[in-house]
């Protein structure tokens, strides 16, 4: 027991500093969530445009944009993506009833949101209108 001690607090302070926003951009989009609730915000990526992606693996549109969205996070040093799972990993179809769907009263997906480099919200799709995907699909037009 005196031995798992330290990589407990070791795993703590690591969940920590990920919970509190103190991201970096990799070479992939991170991904988060796993139908869980989850604050968009300990997300962050500081100084870049960050789009969260609300996915599910069971939606071919989402499937669609998987690629294109790698090229953008990878191509733009300054945007990053983020996707989050809105499946829980019981769920083999789309998971409208995850704790993180019902958090951000998903209806349709893919869905974005789009935080700018300081932090604030610049767009984000509602049921009726997609601002956040038009800005999403402007930027992978300009990579063409």
């Amino acid at each position: 027991m005196k031995q798992l001690l330290p990589v407990l607090l070791a795993l703590a302070l690591v969940t920590s500093a990920l919970a509190e926003g103190r991201h970096t951009k990799g070479d992939r989009p991170l991904a988060i969530s796993q139908g869980q609730e989850v604050k968009l915000t300990d997300f962050l990526v500081p100084g870049k445009t960050t789009i969260f992606d609300f996915t599910s693996e069971y939606c071919p549109p989402c499937r669609a944009y998987a690629d294109p969205l790698l090229q953008l996070h990878r191509k733009r040093a300054d945007i990053a993506v983020v996707k989050v799972d809105i499946n829980r990993l019981e769920i083999h179809r789309i998971d409208w009833d995850s704790p993180v769907a019902r958090q951000y009263g998903m209806q349709s997906i893919p869905h974005f949101k789009i935080y700018g480099p300081d932090g604030k919200l610049v767009a984000e799709d509602t049921t009726d209108d997609r601002p956040a995907r038009a800005l999403v699909n402007k930027w992978l037009a300009a990579l063409e």
